[in-house]
């Protein structure tokens, strides 16, 4: 459990209802008219226009969707009252009515359904991301994009996002009983969730990409974590610490513990990502992994500088239960066989599981070659050196039946700067009493076991540590020595 951000960090937004004062003698009476009320109100409405008008003019007006402006109602306000003392009262009236119009829409937009991921998404589906080409797709509150109006949220609901809601709102005309939480707040969604290490990086990654790029390094105050619009109040403990370990500091994860059951909480600032890494260039998740991965490295205070060129480090990330090996010390034997035949190879055999995060950390740092089952321990690769290499293994049946998921380290060696080798399909495996390319036979190839072949294995390992072993000797020639902990981006 977090704690609730403290009273510091929160104004409670109240407001005192103007109460007009009463005619102080008859003469004042006789010029009163309904008509000459709607002239005055019309003529403060107009007045206060303008002034908005010439603070979207001023220096201090918002001009990208990268900066926090500040729209000057209660100025704009003031300065109306000094000049016209009856337009007060109809302004405040004014704004009391703007805060009863905030009209809240649910998160989670059913009409969306069948296309939840796509487009706008289901997720605050009226709303539109900023798109900038290679770049990380987002949404700020306020920006010029949002007209200066804060993102306001009712959605404490933690099974039905149906239930949770959204508005914009002038800082100056915030929903009644509402909050504001200071600070640069992060919203995810995500639409699978925030245990499984690969969808957890994968929704955080474009808060990083932010972070690099349009928030001049700045560091969440909180974070608003949605899975279908439902409220999520943790994250997997790998994925925390590699949050700990990019930004620094503490997750504080929101819970809206104090704002009641109808209790509406408002963003000084926020950026909402909804789509991933979603539009991100190549080079762009690059740069993002090469931050990441330095300040992984830095956090848990690893040092390889030391481990040299000659040394080829060889991993065997194993699996318990599903997508093991169904003989594992024989595949083991197979790797290690082959891991003696070159000079300065060391194989170390290890389960992700029973690994905290800096010691799987240190464990990649310290790899060259990666061979493990499919599965989101891969996810670990990106800890790896650049040009570091994968091998990958399937149980029987997902070639035909996985969908494109199945190649999602393919991708992940490619954004992060590695060297993925392919992958080893099992043709053997449990029966489906359906044929085999139905789709209903998914459900029992998904956990599947993998066998090997040991004549494929054997050749499959000796040429990639021949590969292996070439590039690090070019390196050494090249004095291109092995990286060194320097500066990381935002430190």
């Amino acid at each position: 459990m977090t704690k609730a951000p403290s009273e510091s960090s929160k104004t409670h937004y109240s407001k005192q209802h103007h109460q007009r004062g009463s005619s102080t003698s008859i003469s004042h009476r006789s010029f009163y008219s309904p008509k000459l009320s709607v002239y005055m109100l019309t003529a403060c409405v107009i007045l206060f226009i303008l002034f908005q008008i010439q603070s979207l003019h001023s220096p201090g007006s918002p001009s990208s969707s990268s900066s926090s402006p500040s729209w000057p109602l209660i100025h704009s306000w003031n300065v109306v009252s000094q000049e016209s003392p009856n337009c007060s009262h109809e302004l405040h009236a004014l704004a009391e009515k703007l805060s009863d119009a905030v009209t809240f829409l649910p998160l989670k937009d059913l009409r969306y359904a069948q296309t939840a991921q796509q487009g706008h998404t289901w997720f605050m589906s009226s709303m539109h991301d900023t798109r900038v080409e290679g770049e990380v797709q987002y949404q700020q509150y306020p920006s010029a994009a949002s007209r200066g109006r804060l993102l306001c949220i009712k959605g404490r609901d933690t099974h039905d996002g149906v239930w949770n809601s959204y508005a914009l709102a002038w800082r100056d005309a915030l929903p009644r009983n509402a909050t504001v939480l200071k600070g640069l707040t992060f919203v995810s969604y995500n639409h699978y969730n925030y245990d499984n290490i690969w969808h957890g990086l994968s929704a955080m990654m474009p808060f990083v990409a932010w972070h690099l790029r349009q928030g001049q390094c700045a560091v969440p105050t909180r974070w608003v974590l949605y899975h279908w619009g439902e409220l999520r109040m943790k994250m997997g403990p790998w994925v925390k610490s590699l949050i700990q370990a990019t930004f620094g500091g503490s997750v504080n994860i929101e819970e809206f513990g104090d704002s009641g059951d109808e209790g509406v909480a408002c963003f000084e600032e926020a950026v909402v990502m909804r789509h991933n890494e979603g539009g991100m260039s190549r080079e762009r998740r690059l740069e993002v992994y090469d931050m990441m991965r330095c300040k992984a490295r830095k956090y848990c205070n690893v040092r390889i500088e030391g481990r040299g060129l000659a040394v080829i480090g060889l991993t065997m990330l194993m699996r318990t239960g599903a997508r093991s090996f169904r003989n594992e010390s024989a595949v083991v034997r197979i790797f290690q066989r082959e891991c003696r035949k070159v000079e300065g190879c060391r194989l170390t055999v290890a389960y992700s599981n029973n690994l905290t995060f800096c010691q799987q950390v240190k464990l990649m740092s310290l790899t060259d070659i990666l061979v493990s089952p499919h599965g989101a321990q891969l996810t670990n690769m990106f800890l790896m050196d650049r040009n570091s290499n994968v091998m990958e293994f399937f149980p029987k049946g997902w070639l035909k039946l996985a969908g494109v998921g199945q190649y999602v380290y393919h991708w992940i060696a490619s954004w992060s700067g590695m060297k993925h080798e392919g992958a080893w399909r099992d043709p053997n495996g449990d029966d489906c009493p359906y044929p085999e390319d139905d789709r209903r036979c998914m459900s029992i190839y998904k956990n599947g076991r993998i066998g090997y072949n040991d004549t494929f294995f054997e050749e499959w390992a000796r040429n990639i540590l021949v590969e292996v072993k070439t590039r690090k000797m070019e390196e050494a020639l090249n004095k291109n020595n092995a990286v060194v902990l320097g500066g990381c981006a935002c430190s």
